[in-house]
């Protein structure tokens, strides 16, 4: 069936890499969007002719208006824009590929239009995934999973003939950082930091890779798709990415979906799911991998996993506090301002400042944002 996609966050990594799939599946763009790389997005809407175009940043905007004016397409800009292009009357999907917090408020609005959502916004699930979860229920919407470790998950889950998982088992590279001490981090580099040894992602997630927080948010986002608490979530260091993730049922059988670290097929199989199409990815030889090695966490190390099994335990607001100040470290971070070992220690006293809600609304969670964010610069003296 031909799907008809909005493509939010179009010239990010994952983004890109939707565009570069689309040649292999039935699917038209119906809009695009950025943050300010309207450079890029001004050649992939001339390639794709959608009908709507969205920069975030305001003054990015202009420009695009300018650039695409003998084009026809339509260009918006800011929230406002990023809303129009997730309940377009003529997408039937949107791709949510934006990084952090600004997803919420879009797949909010593209689930109460209808549309059914190819997830890569973990922090939606994060910040309010009891909301979101419930708005896809009554409105009939499906969320699938585009990140490569849920993907997997969803894809083993096929297989499971409707019996309950007793146990979601995500794999971790371990990023840039493996196998050094909380004191050998005290003294990493940014660039040390952004130079990830199997994945090619945008800077905030390869930051989070490294300091480990990025499983944390995709443990708590696993336990949204999947209706399982987090002490039924395992995570384990897989150097090599080959095996994406797993899950055990309870007789003790184990599955996994094991493939290439290549994001081109989770993406894909979110757009054709339930089929399975011919997909560009380089295919799996198991004897070229030779072999594929476990370990388990170091959570002395790297403390952010432990930040986010509490947030997890305590639902609530506790997500949206968590990847709130998250943002913020990480950003002070890529800005040279804050060192890369004080990410996680920001995070845990923002954590313990910002009062908890148990049943927050819409509301509560955009406010535990912002006052997670304002701990952070006021601790980092920012």
């Amino acid at each position: 069936m031909k799907k008809y996609l909005s493509i939010l966050g179009a010239t990010g990594s994952i983004g890109t890499q939707t565009i570069d799939i689309l040649s292999s599946i039935d699917a038209e763009v119906v809009a695009l969007t950025t943050n300010r790389n309207i450079g890029l997005l001004e050649q992939q809407a001339r390639a794709l002719r959608p009908k709507l175009c969205v920069a975030f940043d305001e003054h990015a905007a202009h420009d695009l208006r300018i650039a695409l004016a003998d084009t026809g397409i339509q260009v918006m800009a800011g929230m406002e824009g990023l809303i129009a292009a997730a309940t377009h009357p003529d997408c039937d999907t949107v791709v949510t590929a934006v990084v952090g917090m600004v997803g919420l408020l879009p797949t909010l609005a593209a689930i109460d239009a209808g549309k059914d959502i190819a997830l890569a916004n973990k922090e939606t699930l994060v910040c309010a995934g009891g909301l979101v979860m419930e708005a896809a229920r009554k409105n009939g919407v499906h969320i699938l999973p585009v990140d490569s470790e849920h993907s997997a998950i969803f894809q083993c889950v096929q297989a499971s003939a409707g019996n309950p998982l007793e146990k979601i088992i995500l794999t971790a590279s371990g990023g840039p950082f493996f196998g050094k001490t909380a004191e050998q981090l005290r003294h990493v580099t940014k660039a040390q930091a952004l130079h990830h040894p199997n994945w090619s992602m945008g800077a905030k997630i390869t930051t989070d890779s490294a300091t480990m927080m990025n499983k944390g948010l995709e443990l708590i986002e696993a336990m949204w798709l999947y209706g399982l608490p987090q002490e039924q979530i395992e995570i384990v260091i897989h150097r090599e990415s080959i095996v994406h993730s797993l899950i055990e049922f309870a007789d003790g059988a184990v599955l996994a979906q094991l493939g290439v670290p290549d994001m081109r097929l989770p993406i894909q199989y979110a757009l054709t799911y339930p089929a399975r199409l011919p997909c560009k990815v380089p295919r799996l030889s198991l004897a070229e991998v030779g072999k594929m090695t476990f370990y388990a966490p170091d959570d002395a190390a790297f403390p952010a996993m432990g930040l986010a099994r509490r947030a997890a335990d305590r639902k609530g607001n506790a997500g949206a506090v968590l990847n709130g100040a998250n943002e913020a470290a990480v950003s002070l971070f890529l800005n040279d301002r804050l060192p890369f070992w004080q990410i996680p220690e920001l995070v845990e006293r923002a954590q313990e400042q910002v009062p908890y809600q148990p049943t927050p609304t819409l509301a509560d969670i955009l406010e535990s944002d912002r006052a997670a964010r304002a701990a952070v610069l006021s601790l980092a003296g920012a």
